[in-house]
């Protein structure tokens, strides 16, 4: 049986900016969970018609992608990988609030709050 599993320190699966990688960092040690990586996936829903999932996970399955960039250890799942390629996740604070935003190459449309896209 072959893996698709894929570990890499530079990788144009998926990009983040330091202010992301910063803020990954301090989660998962606010929550006692330095040694898990984040899930990032698609599913269907949203306003139009995908939205980002975004978690902390503690597995990796053999269909997973893993792609450990700034120091944050992210994980995609077979699905996700054609719909995340190329990515940017970033954390961006402003007056009306603060957040992680995902800035996708394969997105053909966006909604307002940037939490679904069409593809």
């Amino acid at each position: 049986m072959t893996t698709d599993t894929q570990t890499s320190t530079e990788s144009a699966l998926v990009n983040v900016t330091e202010a992301a990688s910063t803020k990954i960092k301090e989660l998962l040690v606010s929550e006692g969970k330095e040694d898990y990586a984040i899930r990032l996936s698609v599913s269907g829903g949203g306003c139009h018609g995908y939205q980002y999932g975004m978690n902390f996970d503690n597995t990796v399955t053999d269909m997973d992608q893993v792609v450990e960039t700034s120091g944050v250890k992210f994980v995609v799942d077979a699905m996700s990988v054609p719909m995340l390629s190329g990515a940017q996740v970033d954390y961006v604070e402003t007056m009306q609030g603060a957040g992680f935003s995902i800035s996708n190459p394969n997105a053909k449309s966006s909604c307002g709050c940037g939490s679904s896209f069409s593809a």
